[in-house]
């Protein structure tokens, strides 16, 4: 009684009080603790009933594995999974649904998704929870046909399922078409989606920049009670931003009755990628000066980035240095590119050189990628081949843009016989230029036009 009102305190003493502890009075404590987050007493108690007369049984290992992947348990875990799945085997436990699905729960949040299918596989009634477990495992990593095997195979399917599917199709451009066709499927059998099913398919058409069936979806939303979620109202502001559509994305951002750090970010971020500098500047003047939400890692690079495309050098200084400053955050790689971009956008080579010589941290290949590329726009020659050089020397032959960006500021400046030995170097190491390709939309959705293909 007490665990399921949640007054653990009064279920501890009365647990303490008994004269002999059974094995189902320390499952009520497990689980207890388990489910109310306080994973280390779960596992303290987990080790006192193993010292006792006491053996743990399906549902003591099913807890102790939902412990594992809660997120609550700290950094250093007692055990893994497998010596979870080890002492299960070990004490000849009779695995049920609940054993199962949560040992396949484990695998899969532990990457080790064939472990989780061997399991999968051994049982009788494969519920839709250890399905969608394997759909969300087989998705992280790639694995399309391996999860839609599963999906397929899934008879009593419901609307969590169906939203893994859709999650998972919604991560990639590639597949994001499928993703809508799954939101039409789903609710033709009359599953209501919900709000994790929306926002993935707002994500799906963000990358497909199909605005049309984005508005579709929005007058979907707007019959329901989720239209004024905070998650929807981001999502629905990412997705118009990235369709250039930022009068529409400003008229959802206006119209929502609460905002937080991702709404802001959004719609910042929005005016900065659609050359409205201006207008993500003021509104992020405006996020900092109510100061009722605090700025994010991804709302200082939005504005950064709106001050180099604005070339505001010194208000983009002043933003970079209030970062620390006021809000005790250390700038990332990301931000010191950023920077660097800005000052070799306004042209001050000099000085992008010496804030990257200046640098707390060795700088990666996107702040010299960054310097190169601004070399190449004023057409500094000496500067693009020392940027080059370390660009070179950290990366590798990961980015081939590097050679490529380097090869082109020396053909400006005429240097042919210098393009000639870096493309002889190209060849020498195997590197080349990938084709470039751009995205239209077709009567099939969109589709990818490569450089030299014909329509």
């Amino acid at each position: 009684m007490y665990v399921k009102s949640a007054c653990l305190s009064d279920a501890c003493q009365v647990f303490d009080e008994l004269p002999r502890r059974t094995l189902s009075a320390y499952n009520y404590m497990i689980s207890g603790y388990t489910k109310h987050g306080f994973v280390d007493k779960s596992f303290d108690l987990v080790r006192e009933l193993c010292l006792s007369n006491e053996k743990p049984d399906g549902y003591t290992f099913s807890m102790i594995l939902k412990g594992l992947t809660s997120g609550n348990a700290g950094s250093r875990l007692p055990f893994t999974g497998r010596e979870v799945h080890a002492q299960i085997l070990k004490s000849n436990v009779e695995g049920d649904d609940v054993l199962y699905t949560a040992l396949v729960d484990s695998y899969v949040k532990s990457g080790r998704v064939e472990y989780a299918r061997r399991v999968f596989d051994l049982m009788l009634d494969q519920n839709v929870i250890c399905s969608t477990s394997m759909i969300t495992g087989y998705m992280n990593q790639g694995r399309l046909e391996d999860a839609e095997d599963v999906f397929h195979k899934t008879v009593e399917k419901d609307v969590v399922v169906y939203n893994a599917m859709i999650e998972g199709y919604s991560k990639s451009v590639e597949t994001a078409k499928k993703a809508i066709h799954i939101f039409i499927e789903m609710q033709s059998l009359n599953f209501r989606p919900t709000i994790s099913t929306f926002a993935s398919i707002i994500g799906a058409c963000s990358l497909l920049s199909a605005f049309e069936i984005g508005q579709q979806i929005q007058g979907q939303l707007m019959k329901t009670e989720l239209f004024t979620d905070i998650k929807i109202g981001s999502a629905l502001i990412d997705m118009y931003s990235k369709c250039g559509r930022t009068d529409d994305a400003r008229s959802i951002f206006d119209s929502m009755p609460r905002k937080n750090v991702y709404s802001w970010t959004s719609m910042i971020d929005g005016y900065g990628k659609n050359g409205c500098p201006n207008e993500s500047l003021e509104l992020f003047d405006r996020m900092i000066s109510e100061r009722h939400t605090k700025p994010n890692y991804v709302t200082f690079l939005g504005a950064l980035s709106a001050c180099a495309h604005a070339g505001l050098v010194a208000k983009g200084r002043k933003i970079f240095e209030c970062m620390d400053r006021v809000y005790s955050m250390k700038p990332r790689m990301e931000h010191y590119a950023c920077m660097v971009d800005l000052l070799g956008r306004a042209g001050s080579l000099n000085q992008a050189l010496q804030f990257v010589m200046q640098m707390s941290e060795r700088p990666n290949s996107d702040v010299w990628a960054a310097l190169l590329s601004s070399c190449r726009l004023h057409g500094d020659v000496e500067l693009a081949k020392i940027a080059a050089n370390k660009l070179f020397k950290v990366s590798g032959e990961s980015r081939p843009g590097a050679y490529v960006a380097l090869s082109n500021a020396l053909a400006d400046a005429g240097k042919w016989d210098s393009v000639s030995q870096l493309r002889e170097l190209m060849k020498a190491r195997g590197i080349s230029k990938g084709t470039g390709f751009t995205w239209i939309g077709t009567d099939a959705g969109l589709e990818a036009f490569h450089a030299g293909q014909s329509l």
